[in-house]
């Protein structure tokens, strides 16, 4: 076992705690740059979900119609998947409007 120096710990904090504070703010560039990465994800998030249900909803008619290359189980998991991924879809949704109005009533 190797024992820790404190003497250089301590100074690695205080070089990390100076760092930390010397850190310019955020620019609105940059918070722009986060807003418009935030809402890519989200339109493809919501992209894929519309797409997970489309072949749901194409597998569920091609079993219905008689299709030999759709089988039962494909159908029904791809219906399982389509739910899954839009109730998660609408508790994402539900996070997002529940820090909005958190954010709105905080005091100015």
């Amino acid at each position: 076992m190797s024992s820790i120096d404190t003497s250089q710990l301590l100074v690695q904090l205080r070089a990390a705690a100076a760092q930390a504070q010397s850190k310019p703010a955020p620019s609105a560039e940059s918070a722009q740059g986060v807003d418009a990465n935030f809402t890519s994800l989200l339109k493809q998030s919501i992209d894929k979900v519309n797409e997970t249900q489309k072949e749901s909803g194409a597998l569920k008619q091609a079993f219905e119609m008689g299709d030999p290359n759709v089988t039962l189980p494909q159908a029904m998991i791809a219906s399982s998947k389509a739910k899954v991924a839009f109730q998660s879809m609408v508790t994402v949704r539900n996070k997002v409007v529940e820090a909005y109005q958190e954010i709105m009533r905080m005091p100015v």
